[in-house]
């Protein structure tokens, strides 16, 4: 087992939250699950998503390209042409 440390719990409006030691180098923003088994708490590290691309850099590299309104999202329903044809030939 690892070094122990004392961590202290506080109130934080309606929950009870828990003061981790930076010694642990826990990252901040970091989503964890937190189980109760037999009085003990367990605490694991939620798997992160992927990662996000960052467009802050493009925005204004494309002057003429405008966000879609929203009547142009509409896209149409068609049945499929299950008869072979290919579109746009009949």
């Amino acid at each position: 087992m690892g070094k122990e440390y004392i961590a202290k719990s506080f109130k934080s409006g309606n929950s009870v939250a828990i003061r981790l030691p930076a010694a642990l180098g826990i990252e901040p923003d970091r989503e964890w699950t937190v189980s109760e088994v037999d009085g003990e708490l367990i605490i694991r590290a939620k798997a992160q998503s992927g990662k996000r691309i960052d467009l802050t850099g493009i925005y204004g590299s494309c002057p003429g390209l405008k966000p879609l309104a929203p009547e142009d999202r509409l896209i149409e329903t068609r049945e499929p042409d299950w008869e072979g044809k290919r579109l746009g030939h009949g």
